[in-house]
This record gives C-alpha cells, sequence and structure tokens, in this order.
C-alpha cells in the first residue's frame, strides 16, 4: 500500500479527493491537513509515502513544506497539486525536491496514476506547465530586488518598505527602478504584478 498525506486549505477538495483515491486498491490516505504546519505535523505522525500539497496554503505554502519534508522525512514522497502553476513556481518546487507538479484540473484517477509514478522514483511534470516555465525564462531580479518587490506588494510608501528592510528609502527606489526596468513597468505596482504572473514573486 501506498501511503499519503492530503494538504490543502479547501476542504471540499480535500474531502473528495480523499474518498476518490481511497477507492483506490493500492493507495490509503493516512492523514489529511488544511495549512502548511498541519500538514508538516502530519506527515511526522503518519510518515507518509507520498504527500500531495497544495501550492498556497495558510502558514506555509506546498514548495516550502517539500523543501522541510525532504530534510525532515527524506523517504516521503512530494507532490504539488495547484490552481495556479506560474513558471516561477515550477522551478521553486523543482529546487526543494518536488517529484511531481500538477494542475488541480487532472481526474482523481489520473491523480492515482501519477502518485504511482512518482512513488515509484520517476518524475511527472505537466507538459504545459513546463512549456510554460521555459517559454517564461528565469528571473532577471536579483534576491534583494524580489524581497523590495515582495514588501511592496500591499502598496506600503517607500518609506515604510524602507524600515522594514533597513534600508535608506534612496536605497530602496534604486532597487524598485531597476525591478521596474528589468521588467519593463513603469512603476513599482505594475511590477509587482507582472512579477507575480511569472511566478517570480
Amino acid at each position: 500500500m501506498i501511503r499519503v498525506l492530503l494538504a490543502d486549505d479547501e476542504h471540499l477538495i480535500r474531502g473528495a479527493l480523499a474518498a476518490l483515491l481511497s477507492l483506490e486498491d493500492d493507495l490509503v490516505v493516512v492523514a489529511e491537513a488544511a495549512s502548511g504546519p498541519e500538514a508538516l505535523a502530519m506527515a511526522a505522525a503518519h510518515r507518509p509515502d507520498v504527500a500531495v500539497l497544495d501550492l498556497q496554503m495558510p502558514g506555509a505554502d506546498g514548495v516550502t513544506v517539500a523543501a522541510r519534508l525532504r530534510t525532515e522525512l527524506p523517504r516521503c514522497t512530494t507532490m504539488i497539486v495547484t490552481g495556479h502553476g506560474r513558471p516561477g513556481h515550477l522551478k521553486r518546487a523543482l529546487s526543494a525536491g518536488v517529484r511531481g507538479f500538477l494542475p488541480k484540473t487532472v481526474s482523481a484517477q489520473r491523480l492515482a496514476e501519477i502518485i504511482r509514478t512518482v512513488h515509484g522514483g520517476v518524475r511527472y511534470i505537466d507538459p504545459e506547465l513546463a512549456a510554460d516555465a521555459i517559454s517564461a525564462g528565469d528571473s532577471p531580479l536579483t534576491a534583494r530586488e524580489t524581497e523590495l518587490l515582495e514588501l511592496a506588494a500591499d502598496g506600503a510608501p517607500v518609506s515604510e518598505i524602507a524600515e522594514r528592510a533597513a534600508l535608506a528609502p534612496g536605497t530602496v527606489r534604486n532597487y524598485l527602478s531597476s525591478a521596474a526596468a528589468k521588467l519593463h513597468a513603469e512603476n513599482r505596482h505594475t511590477a509587482v504584478r507582472l512579477a507575480r504572473e511569472r511566478g517570480w514573486l
């Protein structure tokens, strides 16, 4: 039997998946979680063979959980199921050791097949998501530019961003201007939107 952990903050989706996967002879859902921290706690308690993680969850996203599980439970294979398949997310997931990356539009039967595939040691990446990631390319932003764009995402003024980042306001303006220029955006708000669309934030 392949022991499965399901982590998704949408209870209806998680419950439906658990019910459908339980119909498979060789799969057993040993634990369910509604947040990143809960997924980590359930994984530690139940030691699943495969963790099926939603990309966006409260507390910690699926990629963060996958990275922690790679260290804490190296025998647990991780998969990301997402409704937000941005190119940057796929690259982050692969660098965190995720073995499967697929959209929430797959059928339960297909999900069961992919769970078996990744448990068997074979990586599965949805072809459409992979093609999008290749065409988008790597982020042109530096780590500092990315950090400051994230701080600017809620519309905070430069003075507040500078305080939170422990930088001078002029330095923050320079970084944000540089990020906007690299993304061909007219201002930092557009730069945030473009970077998010490409999965770089």
